[in-house]
């Protein structure tokens, strides 16, 4: 029986995800996953299932292996930093700088925003700085999570210079007359969901007020972390608060350097050429090597760290990056087991597509919903729009049109929104391990947010497809956010009244 396109190929990632939010064992769950894929793939035969899925698995390695090399660097400077006990001193600097909850909530959204040129770094990095300072402000990891998380991919898809920048450049089909990096500047102002969640957020963190399970989560856990911060962070060298700073500002540039070079920009490429075409991952893999360098010579001749002290801390940074790349590996599986080479989960969802005859207006809509399934399925927000965005433009015609820049804006909306919905994204993953938060409690506390912003942007992407208007699609969207917030600060005085 033929299974590749078909409604068939949806069951793999069904099933890991439902038995993820059942069980909240992600690894158990995506590991069946991804044998019930290759089961199929294999026409049920359980040797040759075995062998498909680890062939699938060695060669995701093999692709995103400089990935997984940067979570190795990237443990190993969160570990020499801790042990220097600069991150000691930058919670205590904070907690004087920063008097509330408020005060540190902004700040992790604003390094969160500051770092928007990868969302894997950006995710990582501001987990790791700001934790001590949320720590001490009884924010939970969940909601520091949901913080990093908002500010990440959002962020990563409306920032014209950024990996993500050059994934959705690179999407369009190699016929296409269309210049990639134009027709994402126009989908900026018209990306829904990434403008509304940035928006949602600062409401949230200024009112400081949650609801629904985030509700409950911080009620009962607001003091656990307290008592984390406090056994965690009292160790340590005599480290400054600068020892953090360096690190961290020295990996940003860096970073943005290596991909500039991997651009090509010591060949005369121009900057936003150079981002455009950069290599980010070897970039940020370039950039935290020489970062180590770098902080090695920043501690040990200050004796900040003994030389026995920074090489304890190889061990300890791989250790600590091991459940998010065992998670990631088995995500990057499952979506390489949907993919065009095996279930074809990518054909399937085409041809739904391509085999309706809908009216131009509702396209908008219906490609935001496509997304978001789609990419909840698979885990990847690239993967997603990479298979929808040549489909629009199949759509529309070769020609950037108002609504061939609604509907990629909405293919990008739905992608990331999807991304922040599945538990096997790699972007969900890295925020809970920034967060060091239960990836579980992660998905579960951030879904309702996100799906509240996503009503929102699909009746935006509705009115925009029948005015053909994406101006229209913004004022809607920005419209009906002011009323939820709205009624919900209206219900949460009524709530303290009743009390």
């Amino acid at each position: 029986m033929e299974l590749s396109a078909t409604v068939w190929t949806l069951l793999p990632p069904v099933i890991a995800i439902v038995l993820a939010l059942l069980t909240k064992e992600v690894y158990s769950s995506l590991l069946i996953g991804i044998l019930v894929g290759a089961l199929l793939v294999s026409g049920f035969q359980p040797l040759s299932a075995v062998e498909t899925m680890f062939e699938i698995m060695g060669g995701k390695l093999g692709e995103n292996i400089n990935i997984c090399i940067f979570l190795v660097l990237l443990g190993i400077l969160v570990s020499l930093v801790t042990k220097s006990g600069a991150s000691r001193a930058y919670g205590r600097w904070a907690a004087k700088t920063i008097k509330n909850r408020r005060g540190a909530a902004y700040a992790t959204s604003i390094l969160g925003i500051f770092i928007f040129v990868d969302d894997y770094f950006n995710c990582l990095t501001v987990g790791t700085v700001m934790r001590p300072v949320t720590d001490q402000h009884r924010i939970t990891r969940a909601k520091l999570a949901y913080i990093i998380d908002a500010t990440a991919a959002p962020v990563c898809i409306i920032a014209p210079i950024s990996s993500w920048a050059a994934a959705v450049g690179s999407s369009l089909p190699e016929s296409s007359s269309i210049d990639g990096f134009s027709l994402f500047l126009q989908t900026i102002p018209m990306n829904l969901y990434a403008l509304l969640t940035i928006g949602f957020l600062i409401w949230l963190m200024g009112v400081d007020y949650d609801f629904g399970p985030m509700e409950t989560y911080e009620r009962v856990h607001s003091n656990d972390d307290l008592t984390q911060l406090e056994e965690t962070h009292v160790v340590g060298g005599a480290g400054r608060v600068y020892d953090l700073i360096l690190p961290i500002s020295v990996l940003i540039v860096l970073c943005i350097a290596g991909m500039l070079y991997t651009g090509g920009i010591l060949e005369g490429v121009g900057v936003v050429e150079a981002f455009a075409g950069c290599d980010s991952s070897t970039a940020l893999v370039l950039g935290s090597f020489f970062t180590l360098i770098f902080t090695f010579l920043l501690y040990l001749p200050r004796k900040i760290l003994t030389f026995g002290q920074f090489c304890e801390s190889f061990t300890e940074g791989f250790k600590a990056m091991v459940p998010a790349i065992l998670i990631l590996t088995l995500a990057w599986t499952l979506s390489g087991v949907c993919a065009e080479e095996y279930l074809n989960i990518g054909g399937f969802v085409s041809s739904l597509v391509n085999g309706e005859s809908i009216i131009a207006m509702l396209m908008p809509a219906l490609f935001f919903l496509i997304s978001l399934g789609l990419a909840f399925a698979t885990g990847t927000s690239w993967g997603t729009f990479g298979i929808l965005i040549p489909i629009a433009v199949a759509v529309f015609g070769d020609a950037p049109s108002a609504m061939l820049v609604m509907t990629v804006a909405a293919c990008l909306s739905g992608a990331v929104c999807g991304d922040h919905v599945s538990p096997i994204s790699d972007t969900t993953i890295l925020s809970s391990a920034g967060a060091q938060c239960n990836h579980i409690d992660h998905v579960s506390t951030q879904m309702p947010y996100a799906l509240l912003i996503a009503a929102i942007s699909f009746v935006g992407f509705l009115v925009g497809g029948v005015t053909g208007n994406g101006f229209a699609a913004l004022v809607t969207g920005v419209a009906l956010l002011l009323i939820m917030v709205s009624v919900i600060s209206l219900l949460r005085r009524r709530q303290h009244a009743g009390r």
